[in-house]
Protein backbone atom coordinates (compact mmCIF):
# COMPACT_ATOMS: atom_id res chain seq x y z
CA UNK A 1 0.00 0.00 0.00
CA UNK A 2 1.24 3.44 -1.39
CA UNK A 3 1.41 6.72 0.84
CA UNK A 4 1.07 9.42 -1.68
CA UNK A 5 1.47 12.78 -0.98
CA UNK A 6 -0.51 16.18 -3.11
CA UNK A 7 0.83 19.26 -1.99
CA UNK A 8 1.08 23.11 -3.44
CA UNK A 9 0.14 26.33 -3.10
CA UNK A 10 -3.37 27.45 -2.04
CA UNK A 11 -6.31 27.30 -5.30
CA UNK A 12 -3.95 24.83 -7.27
CA UNK A 13 -6.63 22.04 -7.16
CA UNK A 14 -5.11 19.81 -4.81
CA UNK A 15 -8.99 18.45 -3.44
CA UNK A 16 -9.65 17.66 -6.59
CA UNK A 17 -7.28 15.86 -7.50
CA UNK A 18 -7.03 13.97 -4.66
CA UNK A 19 -10.07 12.76 -5.28
CA UNK A 20 -9.84 11.82 -8.52
CA UNK A 21 -6.48 9.80 -7.73
CA UNK A 22 -8.36 8.27 -5.22
CA UNK A 23 -11.01 6.91 -7.16
CA UNK A 24 -8.43 5.33 -9.75
CA UNK A 25 -6.28 3.83 -7.00
CA UNK A 26 -8.77 2.87 -4.07
CA UNK A 27 -7.66 5.12 -2.07
CA UNK A 28 -8.42 7.19 0.56
CA UNK A 29 -7.78 11.06 1.48
CA UNK A 30 -6.00 12.11 5.08
CA UNK A 31 -6.17 15.90 5.20
CA UNK A 32 -2.76 18.23 5.92
CA UNK A 33 -4.67 21.58 5.87
CA UNK A 34 -4.15 22.93 9.14
CA UNK A 35 -7.26 25.22 8.94
CA UNK A 36 -9.64 22.14 8.00
CA UNK A 37 -8.75 20.78 11.04
CA UNK A 38 -11.43 23.15 12.58
CA UNK A 39 -15.31 22.41 12.05
CA UNK A 40 -17.28 24.91 10.90
CA UNK A 41 -14.57 26.66 9.03
CA UNK A 42 -15.87 25.21 5.86
CA UNK A 43 -15.78 28.15 2.60
CA UNK A 44 -13.18 29.96 4.01
CA UNK A 45 -10.52 27.34 3.86
CA UNK A 46 -12.34 25.85 1.08
CA UNK A 47 -13.34 22.56 2.38
CA UNK A 48 -14.27 19.92 0.37
CA UNK A 49 -18.02 18.80 0.51
CA UNK A 50 -19.44 15.66 1.08
CA UNK A 51 -20.73 15.81 -2.55
CA UNK A 52 -17.33 16.54 -3.78
CA UNK A 53 -15.41 13.81 -2.17
CA UNK A 54 -18.23 11.47 -4.55
CA UNK A 55 -17.74 8.53 -1.94
CA UNK A 56 -14.10 9.02 -1.12
CA UNK A 57 -13.22 8.95 2.82
CA UNK A 58 -11.48 11.84 3.89
CA UNK A 59 -10.18 11.72 7.40
CA UNK A 60 -8.87 14.38 9.82
CA UNK A 61 -11.56 17.24 8.73
CA UNK A 62 -13.33 18.34 11.25
CA UNK A 63 -11.41 17.40 14.58
CA UNK A 64 -11.20 20.63 16.45
CA UNK A 65 -13.53 22.99 18.18
CA UNK A 66 -12.65 26.70 16.85
CA UNK A 67 -11.91 27.39 20.97
CA UNK A 68 -9.33 24.71 20.96
CA UNK A 69 -5.44 25.34 19.15
CA UNK A 70 -4.10 22.10 17.34
CA UNK A 71 -0.12 21.52 17.29
CA UNK A 72 2.22 20.02 14.80
CA UNK A 73 3.08 16.90 17.66
CA UNK A 74 -0.81 16.06 18.12
CA UNK A 75 -1.47 16.11 14.36
CA UNK A 76 1.85 13.98 13.54
CA UNK A 77 0.40 11.37 15.69
CA UNK A 78 -3.41 11.36 14.54
CA UNK A 79 -2.08 11.35 10.95
CA UNK A 80 0.16 8.29 11.39
CA UNK A 81 -2.86 6.89 12.99
CA UNK A 82 -5.38 7.65 10.32
CA UNK A 83 -2.56 6.07 7.85
CA UNK A 84 -1.85 2.90 9.50
CA UNK A 85 -5.90 2.24 9.59
CA UNK A 86 -5.96 3.16 6.06
CA UNK A 87 -3.55 0.70 5.06
CA UNK A 88 -5.20 -2.36 7.20
CA UNK A 89 -8.20 -1.92 4.91
CA UNK A 90 -5.80 -2.32 1.90
CA UNK A 91 -6.26 0.92 0.83
CA UNK A 92 -3.82 3.61 -0.41
CA UNK A 93 -3.25 6.64 1.76
CA UNK A 94 -3.75 10.33 0.03
CA UNK A 95 -2.43 13.20 1.73
CA UNK A 96 -3.35 16.44 0.82
CA UNK A 97 -3.23 19.96 1.69
CA UNK A 98 -0.89 22.60 1.70
CA UNK A 99 0.70 22.92 5.04
CA UNK A 100 4.00 22.03 4.52
CA UNK A 101 5.17 21.32 8.55
CA UNK A 102 2.10 19.17 8.99
CA UNK A 103 3.33 17.00 5.79
CA UNK A 104 6.84 17.10 7.09
CA UNK A 105 5.62 15.92 10.37
CA UNK A 106 3.96 13.00 8.88
CA UNK A 107 7.07 11.69 6.64
CA UNK A 108 9.99 12.78 8.88
CA UNK A 109 10.69 11.98 12.01
CA UNK A 110 10.82 15.46 13.94
CA UNK A 111 11.25 16.06 17.37
CA UNK A 112 9.16 18.42 19.18
CA UNK A 113 10.93 19.14 22.43
CA UNK A 114 8.63 19.94 25.60
CA UNK A 115 8.31 24.03 26.38
CA UNK A 116 10.16 26.03 28.97
CA UNK A 117 7.56 27.77 31.27
CA UNK A 118 10.26 30.94 31.68
CA UNK A 119 10.95 31.06 28.39
CA UNK A 120 7.18 30.71 27.23
CA UNK A 121 6.84 34.11 29.93
CA UNK A 122 9.39 35.67 28.83
CA UNK A 123 8.38 35.74 25.22
CA UNK A 124 4.58 36.18 25.56
CA UNK A 125 5.61 38.85 28.07
CA UNK A 126 7.86 40.90 25.39
CA UNK A 127 4.85 40.31 22.42
CA UNK A 128 2.27 41.77 24.66
CA UNK A 129 4.69 44.90 25.21
CA UNK A 130 6.23 45.42 21.84
CA UNK A 131 3.35 43.22 19.00
CA UNK A 132 4.52 40.62 16.79
CA UNK A 133 6.98 42.81 14.48
CA UNK A 134 10.18 42.43 16.83
CA UNK A 135 10.13 38.74 17.73
CA UNK A 136 9.37 37.81 14.19
CA UNK A 137 12.09 40.18 12.61
CA UNK A 138 14.01 38.05 15.36
CA UNK A 139 13.21 34.64 13.88
CA UNK A 140 13.73 35.44 10.56
CA UNK A 141 17.24 36.25 11.25
CA UNK A 142 17.29 32.98 13.37
CA UNK A 143 15.19 30.67 11.18
CA UNK A 144 14.53 32.22 7.77
CA UNK A 145 13.11 28.33 6.46
CA UNK A 146 10.40 28.81 9.50
CA UNK A 147 9.92 32.55 8.94
CA UNK A 148 8.36 31.56 5.52
CA UNK A 149 6.51 28.54 6.91
CA UNK A 150 4.55 30.72 9.79
CA UNK A 151 2.61 33.80 9.14
CA UNK A 152 3.65 36.59 10.77
CA UNK A 153 -0.03 37.24 12.35
CA UNK A 154 0.57 33.82 13.99
CA UNK A 155 1.59 34.47 17.32
CA UNK A 156 1.07 31.65 18.95
CA UNK A 157 3.48 29.57 15.98
CA UNK A 158 6.35 32.55 16.49
CA UNK A 159 6.38 32.33 19.71
CA UNK A 160 6.99 28.65 19.84
CA UNK A 161 9.31 28.75 17.28
CA UNK A 162 11.31 31.22 18.87
CA UNK A 163 11.38 28.92 22.08
CA UNK A 164 12.22 25.93 20.99
CA UNK A 165 15.62 28.13 19.39
CA UNK A 166 15.85 29.22 22.35
CA UNK A 167 16.14 25.68 24.17
CA UNK A 168 17.69 23.37 21.64
CA UNK A 169 20.20 26.25 20.51
CA UNK A 170 19.29 25.26 16.89
CA UNK A 171 16.84 26.29 14.22
CA UNK A 172 13.08 25.36 14.59
CA UNK A 173 13.54 23.80 10.96
CA UNK A 174 16.70 21.66 12.43
CA UNK A 175 15.20 18.38 12.85
CA UNK A 176 13.51 18.62 8.95
CA UNK A 177 15.07 16.21 6.59
CA UNK A 178 15.55 17.51 3.20
CA UNK A 179 15.81 14.53 1.12
CA UNK A 180 14.72 10.89 2.78
CA UNK A 181 12.02 10.39 4.25
CA UNK A 182 12.77 8.55 7.86
CA UNK A 183 9.12 7.32 8.49
CA UNK A 184 7.67 6.06 4.95
CA UNK A 185 10.84 5.91 2.83
CA UNK A 186 8.56 4.76 -0.06
CA UNK A 187 6.25 7.87 -0.08
CA UNK A 188 5.49 9.68 -3.09
CA UNK A 189 5.13 13.45 -3.34
CA UNK A 190 3.36 15.48 -5.99
CA UNK A 191 3.49 19.45 -6.17
CA UNK A 192 1.01 21.48 -8.13
CA UNK A 193 2.71 24.82 -9.76
CA UNK A 194 0.61 27.26 -11.52
CA UNK A 195 2.20 30.10 -13.00
CA UNK A 196 1.40 32.99 -10.34
CA UNK A 197 -0.27 35.33 -12.80
CA UNK A 198 -2.79 32.65 -13.38
CA UNK A 199 -2.81 31.60 -9.77
CA UNK A 200 -3.05 34.76 -8.59
CA UNK A 201 -6.43 35.04 -11.05
CA UNK A 202 -7.73 31.57 -9.37
CA UNK A 203 -6.85 33.42 -5.58
CA UNK A 204 -8.82 36.68 -6.28
CA UNK A 205 -11.94 34.26 -7.72
CA UNK A 206 -12.08 32.04 -4.69
CA UNK A 207 -12.15 34.99 -2.53
CA UNK A 208 -15.31 36.24 -4.65
CA UNK A 209 -16.88 33.11 -4.58
CA UNK A 210 -16.25 33.16 -0.89
CA UNK A 211 -18.26 36.21 -0.16
CA UNK A 212 -20.72 35.27 -2.62
CA UNK A 213 -21.53 31.68 -0.93
CA UNK A 214 -22.23 33.44 2.55
CA UNK A 215 -18.57 33.55 4.37
CA UNK A 216 -19.85 36.57 6.78
CA UNK A 217 -22.48 34.64 8.42
CA UNK A 218 -19.85 31.58 8.43
CA UNK A 219 -17.61 33.54 10.02
CA UNK A 220 -20.45 35.58 12.06
CA UNK A 221 -22.20 32.04 13.60
CA UNK A 222 -18.21 30.82 14.49
CA UNK A 223 -17.80 34.16 16.79
CA UNK A 224 -20.63 33.26 18.41
CA UNK A 225 -19.10 29.59 18.83
CA UNK A 226 -15.87 31.22 20.45
CA UNK A 227 -13.65 31.49 17.87
CA UNK A 228 -12.04 34.77 18.87
CA UNK A 229 -10.99 33.17 22.80
CA UNK A 230 -8.69 30.35 20.73
CA UNK A 231 -5.55 31.39 19.54
CA UNK A 232 -5.33 29.46 16.15
CA UNK A 233 -8.75 29.41 14.23
CA UNK A 234 -9.27 33.15 14.15
CA UNK A 235 -5.64 34.09 12.75
CA UNK A 236 -6.49 31.97 9.31
CA UNK A 237 -7.04 33.43 6.40
CA UNK A 238 -10.10 35.97 5.77
CA UNK A 239 -11.67 34.53 9.04
CA UNK A 240 -8.93 37.57 10.73
CA UNK A 241 -10.41 40.10 8.40
CA UNK A 242 -13.81 39.45 8.64
CA UNK A 243 -13.66 39.32 12.44
CA UNK A 244 -11.53 42.67 11.92
CA UNK A 245 -14.60 44.07 9.74
CA UNK A 246 -17.02 42.55 12.08
CA UNK A 247 -15.12 44.77 14.71
CA UNK A 248 -16.01 48.37 12.69
CA UNK A 249 -11.90 48.10 12.06
CA UNK A 250 -11.87 47.86 8.32
CA UNK A 251 -15.10 48.08 5.71
CA UNK A 252 -15.88 45.06 4.34
CA UNK A 253 -14.32 45.72 0.69
CA UNK A 254 -11.25 46.14 2.89
CA UNK A 255 -11.50 42.90 4.06
CA UNK A 256 -11.88 41.42 1.38
CA UNK A 257 -8.68 43.20 -0.55
CA UNK A 258 -6.60 41.99 2.08
CA UNK A 259 -7.90 38.66 1.96
CA UNK A 260 -6.76 38.21 -2.01
CA UNK A 261 -3.54 40.16 -0.80
CA UNK A 262 -2.69 37.89 2.11
CA UNK A 263 -4.18 34.74 0.27
CA UNK A 264 -1.49 35.68 -2.27
CA UNK A 265 1.49 36.17 -0.04
CA UNK A 266 0.75 32.82 1.79
CA UNK A 267 1.12 30.52 -1.49
CA UNK A 268 4.41 32.25 -1.92
CA UNK A 269 5.33 31.33 1.02
CA UNK A 270 4.11 27.70 0.49
CA UNK A 271 5.93 27.50 -2.86
CA UNK A 272 9.22 28.73 -1.13
CA UNK A 273 8.49 26.27 1.37
CA UNK A 274 7.84 23.32 -1.40
CA UNK A 275 10.32 23.84 -3.21
CA UNK A 276 13.10 23.25 -0.77
CA UNK A 277 12.04 19.65 -0.56
CA UNK A 278 14.27 17.79 -3.53
CA UNK A 279 11.63 15.00 -3.09
CA UNK A 280 8.69 16.63 -4.65
CA UNK A 281 7.70 15.88 -8.37
CA UNK A 282 6.28 19.21 -9.36
CA UNK A 283 3.36 18.99 -12.13
CA UNK A 284 1.57 21.40 -13.97
CA UNK A 285 -1.57 22.26 -15.33
CA UNK A 286 -1.04 21.54 -18.75
CA UNK A 287 -0.22 18.09 -18.16
CA UNK A 288 -2.29 15.05 -17.40
CA UNK A 289 -2.08 14.93 -13.41
CA UNK A 290 -3.68 11.67 -12.79
CA UNK A 291 -1.33 9.99 -15.58
CA UNK A 292 1.60 11.97 -14.45
CA UNK A 293 0.94 10.17 -10.89
CA UNK A 294 0.20 6.92 -12.18
CA UNK A 295 2.91 6.66 -14.25
CA UNK A 296 5.36 7.46 -11.70
CA UNK A 297 3.47 4.65 -9.16
CA UNK A 298 3.86 2.36 -12.06
CA UNK A 299 7.51 3.12 -12.22
CA UNK A 300 8.11 3.14 -8.67
CA UNK A 301 6.88 -0.69 -8.43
Amino acid sequence: MNVIVICGATATGKSDLAVALAREIDGEVINADSMQLYKGMDIGTAKITLEEQQGVPHHLMDQLDVTEDANVAWYQEKAREKITEVHSRKKNAIIVGGTGLYIKAILDDLNFPDTDPVVRTELELEYATKGIGPLFERLEKLDPAAALAIDKANSRRVIRALEVIKITGKPFTANLPRKESTSYPEALQFGLVMDRELLGEKISARVERMWQAGFVAEVESLIEAGITRGTTAQKALGYSQVIAYKEGKISEEEAIEETKRATRQYARRQETWFSRDERIMWISPIQNRIERILNSLNSST
